[in-house]
């Protein structure tokens, strides 16, 4: 099972060898091979054309079920949601559709991007799970079916479907990519994310949506420099896991990396310690008519964690975010001293 490259199919339209038209057509008939099996896609549209001109003319898109789209349902795995049919585009969505990509369908999440699982499996290994509410986003590039697809990250959920499901992908810095028109969870922790097969095809997907040419990665570069990081704070690895990231490094350095072990000053920890606060004490305002409305229609282990987080007072929030706003200025000041070339 090959993966699709955005590059490549960029390549291939730009120079007349593949039509955008059969592009899409090509995404299509992956799709109905195989997600009956993967189960990436839960709604696709009835007719799909691809754009006349754009970067992404060609490029088939999945977009997390949580993420608005005008001519889709948007029923964020959730029942209280059926059939719920957004007027309007979220501001991501619409980016795409400027830079010329066509919207493929709507891709498996989690009940509102939280915990309760989907029924998406890793399409390497039908018995694993695909990661985290973004499964079938990931699932979908993974399985050779789409080249690029939205999901989103309040904890891990666009890092940890691409690790398990073994592609690339970027969670880019706060506000790249706007978050109207996305189901809130946490305002503060939201981020919109993108996969795709490998880190160039990722850089050019996201160049080509902000229109920020800068973020194509250079034909040439110099072999990467890899830190391994390493956070006893959060507790020992599996042993498993610590097999496999030692795998993983050393596979890094015979392939020309240079990589060094990296332990996390000590904001890393506060801000460990503080992400539930704050993630959980936004989510029940996010949550607030589908958690008192709706309640017993709510996925049943999200709410459980409101019942269990509803004692969290706005006294701890606001301390929660002092520390966030603490450990983000260091961390500036710590950029600015590297972009200086002093020593942080």
């Amino acid at each position: 099972m090959s993966m699709i490259s955005l590059a490549g199919i960029q390549r291939r339209v730009d120079s007349g060898d593949l039509s955008a038209e059969a592009a899409i057509a090509q995404a299509c008939e992956a799709i109905d091979a195989r997600d009956k099996t993967i189960g990436a896609f839960v709604c696709r549209p009835k007719t799909v054309r691809a754009a006349d001109a754009g970067p992404l003319r060609g490029i088939a898109v999945g977009v997390k079920d949580i993420i608005d789209t005008s001519e889709l349902p948007t029923e964020m795995g959730s029942s209280i949601y059926r059939g719920w049919q957004p007027r309007a585009d979220a501001a991501v969505v619409m980016m795409l559709k400027q830079a010329g990509a066509t919207i493929i369908g709507k891709t498996a999440t989690t009940a509102f991007a939280a915990n309760d699982p989907t029924a998406t499996v890793n399409p390497h290994n039908h018995a694993h799970t695909p990661g985290a509410s973004s499964s079938g986003s990931a699932a979908a590039v993974a399985a050779g079916m789409i080249p690029l697809a939205l999901g989103t990250q309040t904890a891990g959920s666009v890092i940890r479907p691409a690790s398990f499901c073994g592609v690339a992908a970027i969670k880019p810095s706060y506000r790249l990519l706007p978050t109207v028109g996305v189901k809130c969870f946490s305002w503060t922790l939201d981020t919109v994310g993108l996969f795709a097969a490998s880190v160039r095809d990722v850089a050019q997907g996201l160049a080509a949506m902000t229109n920020r040419p800068e973020l194509v990665v250079p034909q040439a570069v110099a072999a990467p420099r890899i830190g391994v990081v390493t956070q006893a704070f959060a507790g020992a690895p599996e042993a498993s896991g610590a097999a496999a990231l030692q795998q993983a490094a050393r596979a890094a350095e015979q392939a020309g990396a240079s990589v060094c072990e990296l332990a996390m000053p000590q904001m890393v920890a506060e801000a460990w310690r503080i992400h539930p606060v704050v993630q959980d004490f936004e989510a029940h305002q996010s949550f607030a008519w589908e958690y008192r409305q709706n309640y017993d229609a709510m996925p049943p282990l999200l709410r459980g964690r409101l019942d269990e987080s509803r004692d969290i007072t706005p006294a701890d929030y606001d301390a929660a975010v002092a520390v966030a706003r603490r450990c983000f200025q260091r961390r500036r000041c710590a950029a600015d001293a590297l972009g200086a070339g002093r020593r942080p």
